[in-house]
């Protein structure tokens, strides 16, 4: 198991576009990816879980993946969530 701190950058926080980015981004690995937000976790691979999430801008998250490309999962999320989110 890999956990990775990230800070939510997008100035909109985690919306229904940027949720749709996060699924696709955990989509593409084998690995199980869970956001954690507030001591609560969420399932990456789910549109429902991250929009349940709630997350606005300064959110600390913390990425936790498990399985065979879990670094490479941890890396590619957290990048996402502090670069990508638009």
């Amino acid at each position: 198991m890999m956990e990775k701190k990230a800070i939510v950058k997008s100035e909109t926080g985690i919306h229904a576009r940027p949720a749709l980015s996060v699924v696709k981004e955990a989509s593409k690995f084998k690995s199980e990816v869970l956001i954690v937000k507030d001591g609560n976790e969420y399932n990456a691979k789910s549109i429902v879980a991250i929009m349940c999430m709630a997350a606005v801008k300064n959110d600390e998250i913390t990425i936790k993946t498990t399985g065979d490309d879990e670094e490479a999962a941890a890396v590619a999320m957290v990048k996402l969530i502090e670069e990508g989110l638009v």
